[in-house]
């Protein structure tokens, strides 16, 4: 956590959203709050400052679909965490928010207590779910994913998604070339190649991208 936590509220109702941003005022952090009442604004008000720590997502927007918004958000700006905040709480809603790359899932239900907790578990990294017989937050095992499945979706080659595995072990350079037979200017080629297509400036931010898919060592 930052020490200026940068949360966006995205809900096109004005008096649900308000709300939201009052009972997030008890975080017990310094948090500057954004608001958006529809999927364009979010992603233009995100594509202009690309700064914020946590997106909190109403799946019923006026121009488009939360579950959709929130597989944009994953994949354009995947080190920006997501939680879906909704009055659907069913188990398939649930696991489809997951799939698209969702965070959390929370229901609108919740007590400012209950929010702030949720809110504060996926800010460590975490994942938040609701719990199927009291629908209250619970923490969740990270989905973990297939690394081919990451290497499709941000286009790396087969060499490439070799060294990213190898990355997220937390090998060296050294190391990596050494266990796939490559020169050490080959494996520094292929891991700025990945820091490119992931869009960050460093291996350190790459490893908490990935980390957030689902990618663990």
């Amino acid at each position: 956590m930052t020490e200026d936590t940068r949360i966006l509220v995205i809900e096109d109702h004005t008096l649900v959203r308000e709300a939201m941003v009052g009972a997030l005022s008890h975080l017990g952090l310094h948090s500057t709050f954004f608001q958006a009442a529809s999927g364009q604004d979010a992603l233009a008000m995100i594509e202009a400052q690309r700064e914020f720590d946590l997106v909190l997502v109403d799946l019923m927007l006026p121009d488009m679909s939360g579950f959709s918004l929130v597989s944009v958000l994953a994949h354009r700006f995947p080190e920006i965490p997501v939680i879906v905040v909704s009055a659907l709480t069913d188990e398939a809603s649930v696991r489809r928010a997951l799939k698209a790359g969702a965070s959390g899932f929370i229901s609108k239900t919740l007590s400012t207590e209950q929010l702030v907790e949720a809110v504060q578990t996926v800010l460590r990294g975490e994942v938040v779910v609701p719990d199927p017989n009291s629908g209250a937050p619970t923490r969740s095992a990270p989905r973990r994913r297939s690394v081919e499945s990451i290497a499709e979706q941000y286009g790396l080659t087969a060499a490439q998604t070799r060294v990213m595995e190898l990355m997220v072990e937390g090998r060296t350079n050294r190391e990596i070339a050494e266990l796939l037979g490559l020169a050490e200017g080959t494996v520094k080629v292929h891991c700025s190649a990945i820091l490119r297509a992931l869009d960050v400036p460093n291996r350190a931010q790459a490893l908490v991208v990935l980390a957030r898919q689902g990618l663990r060592g």
